[in-house]
């Protein structure tokens, strides 16, 4: 959203974002161009001594390639949104002109902890000496917690009322993209005058925003990386609220790291049937044991092969639901003719 109301404004943007679906290059995108395959070869090649040396992790290099490249293509600024947490996350090494923290919940847990304060405390690390901090989380707890984190740090606190919803016009569906909506004002607003886009850019742009895989319809097909419990509740919230034809079959792929069974059965109370299967692209290490799934869960159908499962799902069905992780939605829109993100 912040991304679109900068361009409506005329700026040249760059858009780091994560993870991809499809495409790496995904990540790295100035004025709706991704970075070519020739560049992202050529820089990956550039950073490969010091890669070595330091054992820098995927998203390391990633943020240092899309950084590199939007400096090359001559970006105005960059919108960045962080990979995990905040305080430790490789994103953190920029001064930013504004920044903020959208909400709250537990997820990365294995990194960040299960405590939604000391989540909150991780993602409050990117407020700066001097730098707007636009909090739109809404409860009061952890409202604290983040203003207090970056009053001490020294940045500007901007609170986002906890009753604050757009009421103009959006292309992304469902009631929480409302707030999103409100939040993303509030930082446009408090960029420096240099940058801050007037009001008609704001409403353009908000209007404009889309992102594949977030509520995303598609003729019979419903794509959404809800990957964690508060992101399906969202998913689930958004089926209960849309007439979609039934019956509603849905495709779900998750990472063993995460609540998969609460997912789960959070999902089966809004569709008619789910599938359980394992995204090729998911890494072998956290890939889930879909045998325990089916022993835990016997209502499910599970089908291992992720080809055979896609096939399986669309039978009989008005309507396919694909969701639980990046790689699920990835991987589905892999497999569907025209579907991609990036051709």
């Amino acid at each position: 959203m912040v991304y679109r109301a900068l361009r409506a404004a005329g700026h040249s943007v760059g858009l780091y974002t994560s993870p991809h679906l499809v495409d790496v290059r995904e990540r790295m995108v100035v004025d709706d161009r991704p970075i070519t395959p020739d560049a992202f070869a050529q820089w990956t090649e550039e950073l490969r001594e010091g890669v070595e040396l330091t054992g820098a992790s995927f998203f390391e290099v990633t943020t240092a390639i899309a950084f590199a490249d939007f400096a090359a293509r001559g970006a105005d600024v960059a919108v960045v949104e962080v990979g995990l947490g905040g305080r430790l996350d490789s994103t953190n090494v920029l001064m930013p002109a504004a920044c903020a923290v959208t909400h709250v919940a537990r997820d990365h847990s294995d990194y960040l902890g299960d405590s939604l304060p000391g989540i909150a405390r991780e993602k409050a690390g990117i407020a700066k000496p001097g730098v707007p901090f636009v909090i739109g989380e809404t409860e009061p707890e952890l409202c604290m917690v983040l203003e207090s984190a970056a009053r001490e740090a020294g940045a500007l606190v901007v609170r986002v009322p906890p009753d604050a919803v757009y009421d103009g016009r959006l292309a992304l569906r469902g009631a929480h993209q409302r707030r999103n909506a409100a939040v993303a004002r509030s930082l446009l607003h408090a960029l420096p005058t240099w940058l801050r886009p007037p009001e008609q850019a704001v409403a353009s742009g908000l209007a404009a925003a889309a992102l594949p895989g977030r509520f995303d319809r598609r003729g019979k097909w419903l794509f959404d990386v809800a990957h964690n419990p508060g992101g399906m509740a969202t998913l689930v919230a958004g089926i209960e609220a849309t007439n979609l034809p039934r019956p509603v079959h849905a495709l779900a792929g998750i990472l063993s790291d995460k609540d998969w069974e609460q997912m789960l059965q959070q999902l089966s109370g809004v569709v008619d049937r789910v599938w359980a299967t394992q995204p090729p692209s998911a890494p072998p290490e956290r890939s889930w044991d879909l045998d325990e799934v089916g022993r835990r869960l016997p209502q499910l159908a599970v089908e291992p092969d992720f080809e055979r499962a896609l096939e399986a799902v669309q039978r009989g069905a008005a309507t396919v639901v694909v969701a639980g992780s990046f790689h699920t939605v990835g991987d589905a829109l892999a497999r569907l003719p025209g579907f991609a993100p990036l051709r």
